[in-house]
């Protein structure tokens, strides 16, 4: 053995004592760092840093400790603390965190049931979850990395649907055996679009749905309408959820409308899914366990770290016949697959162990109460940028999502300076709704409490008064 690796394995709960203290240094830290760290010089664009050479020597685990909190901590944003509003970014709650460090001690690859702890518990993980957002034990569900690739593994059932309803098999004879497929939706994330470029249906089979007036949901009548013109089945692609405005399609219905129609039902509750947790909420999601797939990302509103997501499914049948992976050293596909069978994965992290950790720890009461209270912070923001009129919203703040804009010429060269000129306090995302240049707050952080929304709006409306 490498002489420095043995005298780190020697040292090792000395190692791992250091690289705690240093994690719970950068956690406490949180709430006082820039959320964003400003550039030197500053620029559009963050200036790339040239790499450093590969060392030729071994230096040991402490010296990399100490380079990475010199070279790269300072650098790296707050993205874990409460008022990175970004996106839709959750963080690690304390038992997540735990649970994620011993994912890693524990190092397993749970694809096989030759080995199959790891299986058992991301099934019961899995279970808990289907609980938490009110699906019926139809579904199955397999941890994926996160909201795309959970959405490209539902959208590759449905080809398989397609398949089966054309007698035909893509798995088997490829995408150019099911002809042109028609993929109907609303408002869908850009996710989609991307899973069908990969699973060779072609961006352009996407055909977009009238919305409701002034709504990101799909207008059921158009849809109803659009699949009358559709010859052969197709796929509906709901949303539960819209990423601009937190818009929900009416799931119901989308499903009613199969009494006339044959076609697939993709939701993708990637952060909407959670309103099924706030009993004022709660009818947002009414329907979904009416849909044949559906996407959920965990590391958004579970808070637990990246990257963890889950994929729901009626069909698992067909789930398998798309990834089944044949190889001596796996398990039979059997009427239970293991996990190397279900995604497109064959290295499959447990990513399983942090949702169990957080769940087992804080229940359906504590993922509540972080639900609720990040809606209500999201009120509060929309209220406060309401009352100043410097800044209007683009929609009603219908759950955690605050969609906004100047009030006066908001082109992006001015939405992009107030943004920059705030992110070490908050940071927001752009955005076009439409056809209006704008910001997005989401909140969807353990962390953040009324304290940090007014903290973000005193940041947004200083910006605003230096860049406007």
């Amino acid at each position: 053995m490498d002489r420095t690796l043995a005298t780190d394995l020697a040292r090792l709960p000395e190692l791992l004592e250091a690289t705690r203290r240093t994690a719970a240094d950068a956690l406490e830290a949180l709430d006082a760092r820039p959320v964003v760290p400003p550039v030197t010089p500053v620029t559009p664009v963050t200036p790339p840093r040239d790499p450093e050479p590969l060392p030729e020597h071994a230096a040991g685990a402490e010296s990399a400790l100490t380079a990475f909190a010199e070279r790269w901590a300072p650098r790296l944003s707050a993205s874990a603390g409460p008022r990175y509003l970004g996106f839709v970014t959750g963080g690690a709650t304390p038992a997540a965190l735990a649970g994620d460090w011993l994912t890693a001690v524990h190092d397993q690859n749970s694809n096989s049931a030759l080995d199959g702890s790891g299986q058992d518990l991301e099934r019961e993980t899995v279970s808990w979850l289907r609980d938490l957002f009110g699906l019926t034990d139809a579904h199955t569900g397999t941890f994926v990395s996160g909201a795309t690739m959970s959405n490209t593994t539902g959208l590759a059932i449905a080809r398989e649907w397609l398949g089966e309803r054309l007698g035909v098999s893509p798995s088997e004879d490829g995408a150019a055996a099911l002809g042109p497929v028609r993929v109907l939706s609303g408002a869908p994330h850009s996710s989609i679009a991307k899973a069908l470029s990969v699973l060779g249906l072609g961006r352009s089979s996407l055909v977009p749905v009238p919305t409701l007036p002034g709504r990101e949901a799909v207008d059921p009548a158009a849809l109803d309408r659009a699949l009358a013109d559709t010859p052969g089945p197709a796929v509906v692609v709901a949303n539960a959820g819209t990423v601009n405005t937190v818009d929900f399609d009416d799931l119901r219905a989308i499903a009613a409308l199969r009494e006339r129609h044959a076609f697939w039902l993709h939701t993708d509750a990637a952060f909407g899914a959670f309103a099924a947790l706030s009993p004022d909420h709660a009818h947002l999601t009414d329907g979904l366990d009416a849909s044949d797939s559906v996407c959920v990302d965990l590391h958004k509103w579970l808070n637990v770290p990246y990257d963890s997501a889950v994929q729901f499914t009626r069909r698992q049948d067909l789930q398998a016949r798309v990834f089944q992976n044949a190889a001596a050293y796996l398990g039979p596909l059997g009427a239970r697959p293991d996990l190397v069978h279900l995604t497109p994965e064959n290295s499959h992290r447990l990513r399983a162990l942090a949702a169990w950790f957080t769940l087992r720890a804080y229940g359906r009461e504590g993922h509540r109460e972080i639900v609720e209270r990040d809606i209500a912070c999201a009120r509060a923001l929309g209220a406060a940028l309401e009352q100043d009129p410097a800044f209007r919203l683009l929609a009603p703040v219908r759950l955690n999502v605050v969609c906004f804009t100047l009030a006066d010429d908001p082109t992006p060269a001015r939405l992009a300076a107030l943004r920059e000129a705030a992110q070490e306090e908050v940071f927001v995302t752009p955005t076009v709704y439409a056809g209006t240049p704008g910001l997005r707050a989401a909140f969807s952080n353990w962390r953040t409490t009324q304290t940090d929304v007014r903290r973000a709006a005193q940041a947004l409306r200083t910006a605003a008064k230096g860049t406007v």
